[in-house]
């Protein structure tokens, strides 16, 4: 990921409260991380920008490993981990869909 994408702790702490009420959209469980998987992820942010995954008891991978899997093959930030829940933002590159990103780059 570029060093010229990451967010500011203003940025953050929007995206945080932001994604406060929301219910995780994803899971990782004994399947683990994919390439599939990293897919689907892609797509649900191209439409929501901002999105909570969460690792079930059964996932055979940590948070971190987690987090690194999805920095590493992605460009989608992940905005906060608490516990076993992760959420992940990035902006939509539709201008129909860019409801968040354009607060957020403003700030």
């Amino acid at each position: 990921m570029e060093d010229d994408n990451l967010l500011r702790g203003k940025q953050k702490r929007y995206l945080r409260a932001h994604a406060h009420n929301m219910r995780p959209l994803f899971s990782v469980g004994k399947n683990g991380l994919t390439e599939a998987w990293l897919d689907q992820l892609t797509g649900a942010l191209e439409n929501r920008e901002l999105i909570k995954i969460n690792l079930q008891q059964s996932a055979d991978v940590t948070v971190d490993e987690t987090k690194a899997f999805i920095e590493e093959n992605t460009n989608i930030q992940v905005v906060q981990t608490i516990g076993r829940v992760l959420v992940l933002y990035r902006p939509a590159t539709d201008e129909e869909n860019q409801r968040i990103s354009s607060i957020v780059e403003d700030m």
